[in-house]
């Protein structure tokens, strides 16, 4: 018989003392509360960084591609890349797909308001998946018609209230060129994307008024996005891609288009390094304070164990199993709770926040097993090595002094 285990479970089952009852439950509750805030932070700020990366991804792709010159304004340069350029970069494996794009600044007058935009031009084969998905009003531009394709536009939620419009109203937009050009737009849709620098700025439109307003070529555009497989190896796939161009154009990640909000998500890393070692350190103070507390509140038991033949590595044992039990029950309980709540919010998106500030009006829970699964053995292998340490303080009992120990 395992005589460690068969007394740490007469500890954990059947002691009467009210004293170190109250300890274990405090160490249970700590071990819960630190694994739950783990679990939580861990998922929302994953939660975040999917959400706010698609959404930028959404709108701007994950590549561009445009002239290499000094030009930094929303007034493109044109160019035109070669059919069998396009199909070599489209064919790559790590492209999802490209799409050609035209921005051109422009003034919205209407209501006795005027508004700075610029308008992105887009074609037929622009991907709409996303655009459909923030739509809060309307549908999309339809090319069906390349006459009243010219005349459609979206414009966001943002410009939409500061503007008093809707869909089916229609405003004058005024282009600077040598002369000022104007041409007449119609609502088409509105679309929420939920970060202010898009918001307050861009337009959706068909690139080939872009084309007439700039009298370019039919081949010509502004630039390309492009949408890779997997955003974990943009870098080395924006480098491919760069690789494929001519001396005459560059591409850049639309981590160097948008550095301050990739910055900010990547500040949210070292905050929850931070929430996860102060959560550790709580649960294992928790633990270390629980099992000193029940070794001074059996030692006449250890006096008696000692007496009887058992060594002080056996004694150890029955604390170290007793704290196993109390660790099991408090990262079983923690799971309950971490996982519970994500779920929760996940599903009703209860918890709200301003969007103005954080780009998303929900907190957002991505919640992934193996993290939760990795967090589990982190906790309790940390914990049962932590305690060895103090278990040790059964080896400087002495049985005599014990056993009188009252």
């Amino acid at each position: 018989m395992n005589l460690p285990l068969f007394i740490a479970k007469r500890i954990s089952f059947n002691s009467k003392r009210t004293f170190s009852k109250l300890i274990v439950r405090i160490a249970i509750l700590g071990i819960m509360l630190g694994l739950a805030v783990m679990i939580l932070a861990i998922a929302i700020v994953k939660g975040f960084k999917s959400e706010i990366r698609e959404k930028v991804r959404g709108f701007s792709g994950d590549i561009q591609i445009s002239k290499l010159n000094l030009n930094t304004s929303y007034e493109n340069t044109p160019f035109s890349m070669p059919d069998s350029s396009v199909q070599r970069i489209t064919k790559h494996e790590d492209i999802e797909f490209m799409q050609a794009i035209a921005t051109k600044p422009g003034i919205i007058n209407t209501n006795e308001e005027i508004e700075g935009v610029v308008l992105k031009g887009v074609d037929r084969n622009y991907n709409w998946e996303y655009f459909r998905k923030i739509l809060v009003a309307g549908k999309v531009i339809d090319f069906s018609d390349t006459l009243k394709s010219k005349k459609q536009i979206l414009i966001s939620k943002y410009i939409a209230d500061r503007l008093k419009l809707k869909v089916g109203d229609d405003f004058l937009m005024y282009f600077i060129e040598n002369s000022l050009r104007k041409r007449k737009f119609q609502i088409v849709g509105i679309y929420n994307l939920g970060v202010e620098e898009v918001d307050k700025l861009f337009v959706i439109g068909d690139i080939a008024l872009v084309r007439s307003l700039n009298n370019w070529a039919v081949s010509d555009v502004g630039g390309y996005e492009l949408r890779v497989t997997d955003f974990d190896r943009l870098d080395e796939i924006e480098a491919g891609v760069y690789d494929d161009l001519g001396i005459e154009l560059k591409s850049y990640s639309i981590k160097q288009y948008y550095p301050n909000i990739f910055e900010w998500l990547s500040l949210l890393d070292v905050n929850t390094q931070v929430i996860l070692i102060l959560m550790l350190a709580v649960a294992v103070i928790n633990m270390i304070s629980a099992l000193l507390i029940m070794i001074l509140e059996r030692t006449n038991m250890i006096g008696i164990l000692k007496a009887l033949g058992n060594t002080n590595w056996q004694i150890r044992k029955i604390f170290l199993y007793n704290a196993t039990y109390i660790i099991t029950l408090g990262l079983l309980s923690g799971n309950i709770l971490g996982v519970g709540l994500g779920l929760f919010q996940s599903q009703t998106h209860f918890f709200t926040l301003d969007q103005a500030s954080y780009y998303i009006d929900f907190v957002p829970v991505q919640l992934d097993v193996m993290d939760i699964l990795l967090l589990n053995a982190g906790t309790l292998l940390i914990s049962i090595f932590v305690l060895l340490l103090p278990s040790m303080l059964v080896t400087r009992i002495s049985p005599l002094k014990a056993i009188r120990f009252k």
